[in-house]
């Protein structure tokens, strides 16, 4: 038995251990394995062998110590957990004997979670769950999960949905002071808003947008000139509807923005004000944030101004509808409108082909990528994907739209503060790679500065045409960084402007209405508070998971679609590579799918400055935009990705053959 004084030297032993043990800040990082990593603060990534993996979740800040366990090699060990950021996650429930479990849905979490028996909520084995940490498991491994809600069971209709929601934390309801505040509103208090605005519902503004749409944000006007054409954009008013400090308006802000999901989108603000109030719906008067600007003839924008103002829509207009009156057909449709508005129409399509021929000279026109439109059926499952043909009318309504947002950028840069969308273009992690492209496939563009706005726009411009060995332009469209919010004015590279902002879909995004909120301050000297850094970075990661969480209820939904493909070869192109394989897109639905190196014989080789596969001895190529043949091979459903196996050309012939001689056969059996 020890005495009082070995005591003592022990403990004494033991502070001085902990006063020179030194420990490294970091945060956990997950892998598909049970191992992970702490991305130490420093700079360098430090690994987390399974049995201290155990004691953390993806995402803890923790202390750890660095252990050598052979020559060169050492792993982590926690020493303390600072802070845990994993407080909710989605997880299915399982029943393993006596013991009670969830097992979590988050990537990087490889385990079942005990739920003690009083925190289950009556849930039923393979129910879907949304969980809260009850115990970390820093100190034993040993977490338990608490239940908070049960969401459903596979198979329930819009169940993809709802476990979407959850998984990313995004509520489905309104607070109760959002609600009380929606509906207190109604059509008396537009009316005693009215006073002080200027009164153009005498004038033939038209809205145009796709049928089903009920959140309408903008109305478009044109009349010529002597030098062009006045163009007048109103965009609905909320910022005058719902105060800067009201429930509704840090909702708003809550949510960021709307989520397009299929089948039922999420709005960032409730019904009344979205589709209702604010909607700049026909025949009805609406309250308008407006701007006005000279389009010279050539396309080139001169004066502009901004107006408060009411107006009353002539008319919800279909993209189809205009598009007709365009190309100058005759229907009851359009015999219907008004003169005025036809007019308008003719003179808003003469002013967008001049915008859009200045833009492509001057600026940059992105490519019209084919879109898809999801058809669900009544268990909220895809029942057909369609293509959505972009047409005249639509190009006439995102031309009205730039100008209006350039506008607003251009006002903004002159003030003190505001919100602007900058892109700088290529990443400058990819310089080095970009720059041996360049040389190799196109050196007579070696001396462009694509850090540059200019060189930037050269680059991509001289590029699109562009008769080469490898397709540039889509290796370096891959290669693009990410637009980002900023309070001040920079170029955005990505569309060859050197100022953009958004100010035209106030019922839609969060930062249009705060957009709305600075020009009326600037203007009419209204008071109003400033988003800070803080908020910037908030706003920008809340827009950044939303188009996660569309995604990947999208993918969900599509990698069930798939299942229904059959064997048959289908036509698609190669839209991304990765040294593992590489993804096609079908032509018919706009599905995309993984076909694997695995699948292929011999082996390839990744060149990360033309993004290509190369074999190995046959120099045979994969690369972007080659045109191939697929076939359906199965989905995987951890990560609900899409596989597909490349089909030989003989097995395409062999396919065909048969197809022509089932057909024949029953023309046969016909006669």
């Amino acid at each position: 038995m020890l005495n009082a004084d070995a005591l003592n030297q022990l403990r004494q032993l033991k502070s001085d251990l902990e006063e020179s043990k030194v420990v490294f800040p970091g945060t956990v990082k997950a892998t598909n394995g049970r191992f992970g990593f702490v991305a130490l603060d420093e700079g360098r990534d430090l690994f987390l062998p399974p049995e201290e993996m155990q004691k953390v979740l993806p995402g803890d800040r923790v202390n750890v110590t660095e252990q050598e366990v052979e020559k060169g090699k050492t792993q982590g060990v926690v020493d303390e957990l600072l802070e845990t950021r994993l407080s909710t996650f989605v997880g299915h429930y399982l029943v393993k004997g006596k013991g009670h479990f969830v097992v979590p849905e988050t990537p990087g979490i490889n385990r079942w979670i005990f739920i003690p028996p009083k925190e289950r909520m009556n849930a039923q084995p393979d129910d879907y769950l949304y969980c809260c940490m009850h115990r970390h498991p820093i100190k034993d491994g040993k977490g338990q999960a608490k239940v908070l809600r049960v969401i459903g069971k596979a198979g329930d209709p819009g169940i993809e949905r709802a476990l979407t929601l959850a998984m990313f934390d995004l509520a489905d309801t309104w607070p109760a002071p959002v609600v009380e505040q929606a509906d207190s509103l109604d059509e008396s208090a537009i009316e005693a808003l009215e006073a002080g605005r200027e009164d153009r519902t005498d004038r033939a503004y038209v809205t145009i947008d796709s049928p089903a749409t009920q959140d309408m944000d903008d109305a478009l006007l044109a009349e010529p000139n002597a030098t062009g054409w006045v163009l007048s954009i109103a965009i609905a008013d909320p910022s005058a509807v719902i105060g800067p400090e009201s429930a509704a308006e840090l909702e708003a802000f809550r949510r960021a923005t709307a989520i397009y999901f299929p089948g039922e989108p999420l709005p960032m603000l409730p019904d009344t004000i979205s589709t209702r109030l604010c909607s700049l719906m026909p025949d009805v008067k609406r309250l308008a944030l407006v701007c006005d600007l000279q389009v010279n003839n050539d396309g080139s924008l001169g004066d502009y101004s901004f107006h408060e103002a009411v107006i009353r829509s002539r008319g919800k207009l279909s993209y189809d509808l205009v598009s007709n009156l365009i190309e100058g057909r005759e229907d009851e449709d359009i015999k219907a409108l008004p003169e005025s508005v036809c007019n308008s129409l003719d003179q808003l399509h003469q002013a967008a082909t001049a915008l859009r021929k200045w833009r492509s000279e001057h600026a940059l026109l992105s490519g019209d990528r084919p879109e898809f439109r999801l058809r669900l059926d009544e268990n909220r499952r895809i029942r057909s994907i369609e293509p959505s043909v972009q047409n005249e009318a639509h190009r006439l309504v995102e031309e009205c739209m730039i100008a209006a947002n350039r506008c607003a950028a251009d006002f903004l840069a002159r003030q003190p503060s505001g919100l602007f969308i900058q892109h700088p273009g290529l990443r400058d992690d990819r310089a080095d790679n970009i720059r041996a492209l360049i040389e190799g496939y196109a050196p007579h563009l070696a001396d462009i500065d694509a850090a540059s706005p200019e060189g930037f726009k050269a680059l991509m411009k001289q590029t699109s045409e562009l008769q080469a060995e490898v397709p540039v332009k889509a290796i370096l469209s891959r290669q693009l960084a990410r637009a980002e919010l900023a309070f001040t004015a920079a170029p955005h590279q990505g569309m060859g402007l050197n100022a953009y902002t958004t100010f035209t879909s106030p019922l839609r995004k969060y930062s249009d209405l705060y957009v709305h909120r600075v020009i009326k301050a600037a203007l009419w000297d209204t008071p109003m508070k400033a988003l800070g850094n803080d908020e910037l970075l908030m706003l920008q990661n809340t827009q950044f998971k939303a188009r996660q969480a569309a995604n990947s209820l999208e993918t969900w939904l599509k990698s069930e679609f798939a299942k229904s493909l059959g064997e048959e070869p289908m036509d698609g192109v190669i839209s991304r590579t990765i040294p593992a394989g590489f993804f096609v897109r079908l032509e018919a639905n706009g599905l995309e799918g993984f076909v694997s190196c695995k699948d292929l014989n011999g082996k390839y080789s990744f060149d990360p400055i033309t993004l290509r596969l190369i074999h190995n001895k046959n120099g045979r190529i994969f690369q972007l935009e080659q045109a191939v043949k697929v076939r359906f091979a199965g989905v995987e459903e951890e990560r609900r990705q899409i596989n597909f196996k490349l089909v030989a050309a003989e097995e395409v012939v062999k396919a065909k053959e048969n197809a022509e001689g089932n057909a024949k056969a029953s023309d046969d059996s016909k006669r």
